[in-house]
């Protein structure tokens, strides 16, 4: 049965998710998480509001980047954990580093300058304005035909 693309691998399973056992959090690697980057997106009579939710990350690791009409926002954290006994042994060392990424399509005529951006309480907060985009006229040239 073809599912749409906004289901995963089972739609029973996806509808069931945090609603049966909420503490179960499953993770599973080389796929993409629904947990990061979660994104809301208001339309207002002048823009775009955009809320990006990153929890755990700091102004410093947040980066958003305008090109060729895509605005992608990328985060990256790293974090250490080292504890030793009085003998300087290990006892348990874990460390984790993760990137997320995320592009929306803003358009062609949106230069950086427009975009406003703020980030408070672990949420990146964005403003694009609509601005409608310049129709491309064509120049057609004619060949003169002389007869």
């Amino acid at each position: 049965m073809l599912m749409p693309s906004i289901f995963g691998e089972s739609l029973i399973d996806n509808f069931f998710d945090g609603f049966v056992s909420p503490a179960k959090q499953v993770v599973r690697y080389n796929t993409p998480t629904t947990n990061v980057m979660k994104t809301d997106i208001k339309d207002t009579e002048g823009g775009y509001e955009l809320d990006i939710e990153l929890p755990g990350y700091k102004k410093e690791d947040v980066s958003a980047e305008l090109k060729e009409g895509y605005l992608t926002v990328s985060a990256s954290t790293k974090s250490d954990h080292d504890q030793k006994d009085e003998h300087g042994k290990y006892i348990r060392r874990e460390r984790y580093y993760g990137n997320c990424s995320r592009s929306f399509y803003v358009g062609d005529a949106i230069t950086q300058e427009d975009i406003k951006a703020r980030f408070e309480n672990g949420i990146l907060k964005l403003y694009v304005p609509k601005k409608e985009e310049k129709p491309v006229v064509e120049n057609k040239k004619f060949i003169t035909i002389e007869g």
